[in-house]
C-alpha cells in the first residue's frame, strides 16, 4: 500500500522551516505496512495545491496533506479543498466546542478562530485534541485524503491518536520489516564490491539500501510480504549470512546514534569519560550528553583551542608544542593523558585539526585531525586527511573519535 504526502507552506520551500513532518509521518507510516511513495512540498497557491493532489490520487490510495489551516487569509487549503470535492464549508457545532476548549485561558475567541469551526461538508472530521485545526478525511472512489494541521506537535497527535488507527482498519498494507547495521572500516564502493554476491542472491522480498554517513555505512535490509512469520524467518536468515561476512565490522545492528552505543558501553563497564578538543571545539561532549543519564559516565570537556589552554589544562608540554605542532600525534596522545588527569575518567578523547577552510599548510593541509582515545594505560590515535568542508570534516572527527573509544573498550 502506497501513500503521498503534500506539505503546504511558502516557508517550507524558502527554508525558513525545515520540514520534519514529512520524515516523522514516513517512519510511522512504515510501521503499518504504508510506504510513501513521494513527498512534494508546494507554495501556499490553490493552483499548486490542486495540481499537487490530482497527480498524487492518481498514483496512490493515500493522500496526507499538511499545513494551510490556520485562521488567517494566507491559510488557503480547507477552500482548495472544497473546490477539489466540488462542496461547502459548513459550521461544526462540535469543532466549535473543540476550539472553545483549546483556547479556553489561553487566547481569546474572535472571529478568525471561531473560522476554524467551517469545515468542508461531507467529509468526516476529527477534532484536534491540541490546536484549534480540525482534521479532514475525505473518500472518494476507494481513495483517501486527509487535511491535517502543518504545526509538528499538533499533526503528530492527531496522527497517532486517529488517523494511523483509521488507516490500518481502512486499508490491509503488506508486512514491512527492516533490519539495520551500522558497519564501520569501509568506504561505500568497497564495501559494496565485498557485499556483491551475497547481494545478488537475496530474495525477492528482501531489498538492501546502502546509506552511508561520515566514516559509517548504515545497511538496511527491509522485507515486504504477506506474512510476518515467514517474512522475519528470510530476514534472520539473510542477517546470519551478513554477520558471517562482515564480522566485528558490524559495531551495531540498531540504528541508533553512536554516541548512545558508547554510553551504553560505558555504563556497562562502569566507566567515566572525558574530552579535550580543539577543532571539533566541544561538539563530542556535545554528542555524549545529548543521551539521557550521561551524568553516570561523563565527567567533563575541555575545549582547549589555544595552546595556552593545551598546556595550562591538559598538560601538554611546551617542547611538544614546539616540536610537533598542535595539530601532532603527540599532542593528541598528551591532551588524552591530561583530561584523564585534569577530569579524572577512566577514558577520554582528544581532537586536533585543521576543519577549514582556512589555515592550512603544504604539510598539513585543511581536513587534516589528529584523533587519540585512551583507556587507562592505552591509547590509539588516527589521522584523518580528508577535506569534506568545515562541518563535515568537525562531524567526521567526532564520528571516528568515538569509533575509536569504542574500539580500544571492547
Amino acid at each position: 500500500m502506497f501513500a503521498e504526502i503534500i506539505t503546504i507552506g511558502d516557508e517550507l520551500l524558502i527554508g525558513q522551516v525545515v520540514d520534519t513532518n514529512s520524515a516523522w509521518m514516513g517512519q510511522e507510516l512504515n510501521k503499518i505496512g504504508i510506504e510513501v511513495l513521494r513527498i512534494v512540498s508546494v507554495r501556499d497557491r490553490e493552483e499548486e495545491i490542486t495540481e499537487a493532489i490530482d497527480s498524487a490520487i492518481k498514483r496512490v490510495n493515500i493522500v496526507l496533506v499538511t499545513g494551510g489551516l490556520g485562521p488567517t487569509k494566507d491559510d488557503i487549503t480547507k477552500n482548495t479543498l472544497c473546490k477539489y470535492f466540488h462542496t461547502e464549508l459548513v459550521f461544526n457545532e462540535e469543532v466549535f466546542e473543540n476550539v472553545k476548549r483549546v483556547l479556553a485561558g489561553k487566547i481569546p475567541m474572535n472571529s478568525l478562530n471561531k473560522s476554524q469551526a467551517m469545515v468542508p461538508k461531507g467529509c468526516t472530521v476529527i477534532n484536534n485534541p491540541v490546536g484549534s485545526a480540525p482534521v479532514s478525511w475525505f473518500e472518494r472512489e476507494g481513495k483517501v485524503l486527509v487535511s491535517m494541521p502543518g504545526v509538528p506537535q499538533e499533526m503528530t497527535a492527531v496522527m497517532t491518536e486517529s488517523i494511523l488507527p483509521k488507516l490500518q482498519v481502512r486499508f490491509q498494507a503488506d508486512v514491512i520489516m527492516h533490519q539495520t547495521f551500522l558497519v564501520q572500516h569501509y568506504p561505500e564502493s568497497v564495501l559494496a564490491e565485498k557485499l556483491e554476491s551475497w547481494e545478488t542472491t537475496l530474495p525477492k522480498c528482501i531489498k538492501l539500501a546502502y546509506l552511508p554517513k561520515l566514516g559509517i555505512i548504515r545497511l538496511r535490509l527491509t522485507g515486504r510480504g504477506k506474512d510476518k512469520t515467514e517474512l522475519a524467518n528470510v530476514l534472520h536468515c539473510e542477517k546470519a549470512k551478513l554477520e558471517e561476512i562482515l564480522g566485528d565490522d558490524i559495531f551495531s545492528e540498531e540504528d541508533i546514534p553512536l554516541e548512545m552505543i558508547v554510553g551504553e558501553l560505558l555504563k556497562k563497564k562502569k566507566l567515566t569519560v572525558s574530552t579535550a578538543e580543539s577543532c571539533t571545539g566541544g561538539s563530542i561532549a556535545a554528542r555524549l550528553t545529548s543521551i539521557s543519564g550521561s551524568s553516570g559516565y561523563f565527567n567533563g570537556g575541555i575545549v582547549a583551542y589555544s595552546n595556552e589552554v593545551k598546556i595550562g589544562l591538559l598538560y601538554v608540554s611546551s617542547d611538544t608544542l614546539a616540536q610537533y605542532g598542535a595539530v601532532s600525534e603527540e599532542t593528541v596522545i598528551e591532551m588524552v593523558k591530561g583530561a584523564m588527569k585534569t577530569l579524572k575518567t577512566d577514558c577520554a578523547v582528544a581532537t586536533s585539526g585543521i576543519a577549514g577552510p582556512g589555515g592550512g599548510t603544504p604539510e598539513k593541509p585543511v581536513g587534516t585531525v589528529w584523533i587519540a582515545a585512551g583507556y587507562k594505560n592505552e591509547i590509539r590515535t588516527y589521522k584523518q586527511e580528508t577535506n569534506r568542508g568545515r562541518a563535515m570534516n568537525i562531524e567526521r572527527a567526532g564520528n571516528n573519535a568515538l569509533l575509536m573509544l569504542r574500539d580500544l573498550l571492547k
